[in-house]
């Protein structure tokens, strides 16, 4: 067991006015399973990175362990390569009987290492890389969102394959995965970092503590300084009216004084401006303890959607549905579904049996132009789309957001404040509306399309996969949003706490 230590580390990207990283402190021990937690574009792979040395940083990083990084990076000429013959790139001095040693514990066949990579699935591709990480020795491995486009049963393969495992940092915003892979999570609040052991859910709950803690005890100082204030308000009015009746006095009316009664009243007034000063010194201190209380608090804002309410019960009618693209095989046959007002149908199964193809038959089907969808076929059986059914529709795809968010609103014709307050919910800083959108994490892409489908009024929400590159805290916004709006959506996704906690029904391929 080693230790890596990370001491006041600072970075930012050339070019960039703000800092990525600033002031980071921690300490972690290289044999534990680590989950890595944390809001879109914080900074969670910068850090891996900088762990790996790709940039010049200050402060400093201690560690007597090499490092690898997941995934390895794939060229275009790298596609028309075997695994096996991109090892000494991925990994020098690896042999591949290791790697098929871990292929076997990650449920792989054999003989993808030796086929083209352009041929293999999002899983296959994860778990031969996977495989490829875990074959060395000696070493912290570095695991950046590998469940991201794989379908449930290779999440579940990957999921059990890493929990068998330790020497790593894995980033991932999948909460059932979190839960099952880590003994520790690494944390980058608002403000701070933190790491914590326990897993994401005992490290939640624990926070849920801490955050209802906090906000009593600022409001426990906030009522104490209200008090201060108003007790040195008063008995500064005090201090000022009597240093005022010190000189001149009537003898006539006032019968009870005489000039020495000065001194004694100077005296007094002396003694209520101290008293003053004491409450401005406590209120001072009561500042600096509230101080600080609130900087890491998530505040989980309310998000808004504006569904329409269509003139029938049901939106879409699906009877012995079979689909397929023309000269290739059936995608799956005599599929029957209704989607009915407010019905969330959740579509899962495994990558390339048909999720997206459904989407797909069913907007081909709408009135309004969602694209070309090519040689996408019905086989058999009907497929019944409501007569001007609106629908706001998400697709995996984000590599078509170029130029400025204002860009972005003039051409699908969104209001712009509205936007943007939807944005700042899902927690963008105001810098980033500056910014072109090419430069944005892959996150704060899918926050885009996803503030652009909620301020669009629809009778239908159809996601395709939404939630990949997500941060935690966001999933648990849109959670919250859907289960208190009740819109109509056909949701294809992964995630099974999504899954388990907005679908009224679940479709399995």
């Amino acid at each position: 067991m080693a230790q890596i230590q990370v001491s006041n580390l600072t970075f930012s990207y050339e070019g960039s006015a703000d800092d990525v990283l600033e002031n980071v402190s921690f300490n972690i021990d290289t044999n534990w399973k680590l989950g890595f937690i944390g809001r879109n574009g914080k900074g969670k792979t910068t850090l891996l990175r900088l762990l790996m040395g790709d940039y010049k940083y200050q402060g400093s990083i201690t560690s007597s362990t090499y490092f690898d990084y997941f995934p390895y990076k794939i060229s275009q000429k790298d596609v028309e390569k075997t695994a096996s013959e991109l090892l000494d790139q991925w990994k020098p001095g690896i042999e591949e009987w290791q790697v098929l040693v871990q292929m076997n514990q990650i449920q792989i066949d054999a003989e993808c290492l030796y086929r083209p990579i352009k041929t293999l699935s999002h899983g296959e591709r994860t778990r031969v890389m996977l495989a490829v990480l875990f074959s060395g020795e000696n070493e912290f491995l570095l695991i950046d969102e590998p469940t991201n486009h794989l379908d449930q049963v290779a999440r579940d393969i990957v999921k059990n394959y890493l929990a068998s495992k330790k020497g790593f940092i894995l980033v991932s915003h999948d909460r059932d995965l979190l839960d099952a892979v880590c003994d520790h999570v690494l944390v980058m609040n608002r403000r701070t970092i933190e790491v914590q052991s326990g897993n994401f859910s005992s490290w939640w709950e624990n926070k849920e503590k801490s955050d209802a803690f906090a906000k009593a005890e600022n409001e426990k100082h906030l009522k104490e300084i209200g008090k201060l204030k108003a007790a040195a308000d008063r008995t500064g009015r005090w201090a000022d009216k009597s240093e005022g009746s010190k000189i001149g006095f009537d003898p006539i009316k006032e019968t009870d004084r005489s000039i020495s009664t000065r001194s004694y009243i100077g005296a007094k007034t002396k003694k209520m401006q101290a008293r003053v000063k004491a409450y401005e010194k406590r209120v001072d201190r009561e500042i600096e303890e509230k101080e600080g209380l609130l900087q890491d608090i998530e505040n989980v804002v309310d998000l808004k959607v504006m569904p329409l309410e269509y003139h029938k019960n049901i939106l879409v009618d699906v009877q012995k549905l079979s689909l397929s693209y023309k000269g290739s095989t059936l995608l799956f046959k005599e599929l029957t579904f209704q989607i009915k007002q407010g019905d969330r149908i959740v579509i899962s199964g495994h990558n390339g049996c048909g999720k997206s193809s459904i989407i797909k038959a069913i907007l081909k089907n709408n009135a309004e132009d969602f694209g070309d969808f090519g040689n996408l076929e019905i086989v058999d059986g009907n497929l019944n789309v409501g007569s001007g059914l609106v629908i706001s529709y998400i697709n995996q795809d984000t590599s078509f957001l170029k130029g400025t968010i204002e860009d972005f609103c003039q051409y699908r014709g969104l209001d712009r404040s509205l936007f943007l307050a939807i944005l700042r919910q899902l927690d963008f800083n105001r810098e980033q509306f500056s910014k072109n959108m090419e430069d944005f994490s892959e996150g704060q892409k899918k926050k885009v399309i996803i503030a652009a489908s909620l301020i669009t009024p629809a009778h239908l929400y159809i996601w395709d996969e939404p939630l990949n590159y997500i941060d935690v805290f966001s999933r648990m916004q849109i959670e919250k949003l859907i289960l208190d709006a009740c819109p109509t959506m056909l949701i294809v996704e992964h995630d099974a706490r999504f899954q388990e906690k907005v679908a009224t029904e679940v479709i399995r391929l």
